[in-house]
């Protein structure tokens, strides 16, 4: 039998959710405010600043000294690269878990995500090495690379997940018909699992377009993202609010508008099998 929810605890848990959403999203909408403020604006108090008359200067700026297009491309580059290498590895790692389970199975899945509990500046010196061993500093290929082995566990943790939500004796049944590994795990496995995969994909690509330390330490110019582009407007001459708050909407705003349209496949996908 349902509980039934009072009216005043609708209520209350509503204001309770809007308040937190707020707060969660007033950083963006702070930031989206002093964008488009002069810099003189941008720096007064709060009140002050919110009746300060509304100007383009900074975004004028913005592209006046920086090549936004480049930056944008590398970032779609990175990030959709790194995405789909990583689910071209994950979804056979995540299928042969989750059907083939071994005695060391959640051991594998454990040590897998312990990587990401290592600090990432721990690796920075031999990595860095490398890369300028084989010639991939300042390259694309170089960070869809290194962005692919830093999110690779949480896809697996995630793929994982979903499989183990697939009922087994579809596959068995696929393979009674005839169907090869590569049949099953294309043809089978991957159409019923698309929630899963999208909301993986999706997720991957904001953690890759968020990624800040290994493209500012990896990239220079040519193969700098928008969080190296947001970076370029912190000078030792001091940080200029209205310039900065403008590159960060140019950056921010393109996977927030990904977000914004997804949002639906995003929810549906990771609550794939919560319910029965």
């Amino acid at each position: 039998m349902a509980r039934s929810t009072s009216p005043a605890r609708t209520w209350a848990v509503t204001v309770a959710a809007w308040t937190i959403g707020f707060l969660i999203f007033f950083p963006i909408l702070w930031i989206f405010i002093l964008s488009f403020r002069s810099e003189g604006d941008a720096i007064k108090a709060p009140l002050e600043v919110l009746t300060s008359s509304w100007t383009l200067e900074s975004y004028h700026v913005v592209q006046e000294r920086s090549n936004y297009f480049l930056h944008f491309m590398n970032s779609v580059i990175i990030s959709l690269g790194s995405t789909v290498l990583a689910l071209v590895i994950a979804i056979p790692a995540a299928w042969s878990m989750a059907f083939v389970p071994g005695k060391r199975t959640k051991d594998l899945l454990m040590w897998m995500l312990s990587t990401k509990m290592m600090p990432a500046v721990g690796v920075l010196v031999p990595l860095y090495l490398l890369f300028r061993d084989f010639g991939l500093l300042d390259s694309r290929i170089g960070l869809v690379g290194v962005l692919t082995l830093i999110n690779l566990p949480i896809v697996i943790w995630m793929l994982y997940t979903y499989f183990r939500e697939i009922p087994g004796e579809i596959l068995e049944a696929a393979r009674m018909d005839g169907a090869s590994l590569g049949r099953e795990i294309l043809y089978v496995l991957t159409p019923m699992a698309v929630p899963g995969i999208a909301s993986t994909m999706l997720l991957n690509i904001i953690l890759a377009w968020n990624e800040a330390f290994w493209t500012l330490q990896l990239t220079t110019k040519n193969a700098a993202p928008l969080t190296q582009f947001i970076a370029s407007y912190s000078s030792p001459e001091g940080l200029f609010y209205a310039k900065l708050s403008a590159a960060s909407t140019m950056a921010i705003a393109p996977i927030l508008i990904l977000g914004w349209f997804s949002q639906k496949q995003l929810v549906r996908g990771l609550t794939f099998g919560a319910v029965k």
